[in-house]
């Protein structure tokens, strides 16, 4: 083993120097629990669940926000159907709020062009999340922080700087995707930071005339990865056209499915 260099940003070790360097948030901002939204590959549904999630912990009677920490690939502000420019005071910036009072805050609300590609390196991507952990007034009991898939420069600085209260990590059915998942719990693990269980997304399609349900990916191995970490398996989502529909229209609160209702209990346990 070579001698420890103490840059945890480039080590895979375990060790007692790995202790959290936790940053505070505004001066200003009210946040109880803060959750991560993760998965170890893209195009699984994080944005949808992280946005339901916060969607669900309102209807529950809390106040939710979601941190879209995906500066690359921002897709909160479109789900919600809000529109920047963020305002601010110079020393802080407001978030957006949703039709049912959702805060929200994403690199689209602070572009002229919402088209407009975020052509940054790593450091640069990181330091914009740590601005919208630091600089944005949050008046919130659960902050989601929709990541980016994968275990590179933004999930390691939310699990550093953030203090985060639990994962949720989101999966699809292919058997592929398993050793991804096991990519995410690992790391999670390594950082200690609680995982709270899995969300399956695209789980099946319900047949619109006898109800059958189609594994449309195959059958599932969420079971199988859930036994095998000893997490629980917190929803199965199917793939539904109308939550397709409310998302593509910016009117994912109108939605009235209620598939993460498990995973929307396990959050709120944590102020219990």
């Amino acid at each position: 083993m070579s001698e420890c260099t103490h840059d945890c940003g480039s080590c895979s070790a375990n060790c007692d120097h790995r202790a959290p360097s936790h940053e505070p948030p505004h001066k200003n901002s009210r946040i109880k629990k803060v959750i991560g939204v993760v998965s170890g590959k893209g195009g699984v549904g994080k944005s949808m669940t992280s946005a339901m999630l916060a969607v669900s912990m309102r209807r529950m009677g809390y106040k939710a926000g979601v941190l879209d920490a995906d500066i690359t690939g921002p897709s909160i502000p479109r789900l919600f159907g809000v529109k920047g420019p963020a305002t601010g005071d110079g020393e802080s910036i407001n978030p957006i709020e949703s039709r049912t009072g959702v805060q929200v805050m994403s690199i689209n609300l602070l572009l002229d062009d919402p088209e407009a590609p975020v052509v940054w390196r790593g450091p640069v991507i990181a330091g914009a999340v740590k601005q919208f952990w630091q600089d944005v007034v949050w008046d919130v009991d659960f902050l989601f922080v929709d990541m980016p898939p994968g275990t590179g420069d933004v999930p390691l600085t939310v699990f550093q700087t953030l203090p985060v209260d639990g994962i949720v990590i989101v999966s699809s059915p292919q058997e592929l995707v398993g050793m991804i998942v096991g990519k995410a719990v690992q790391m999670a693990q390594m950082m200690n930071v609680p995982i709270l269980g899995l969300v399956e997304n695209m789980s099946y399609a319900v047949c619109p005339d006898c109800g059958k349900h189609i594994n449309v990916f195959g059958d599932s191995h969420v079971d199988e990865i859930a036994a095998k970490y000893t997490l629980p398996v917190l929803a199965k989502m199917p793939i539904d056209p109308e939550l397709a529909k409310e998302a593509d229209a910016g009117m994912i609160e109108m939605f009235a499915g209620e598939y993460l209702d498990g995973a929307a209990n396990a959050v709120a346990k944590l102020l219990k």
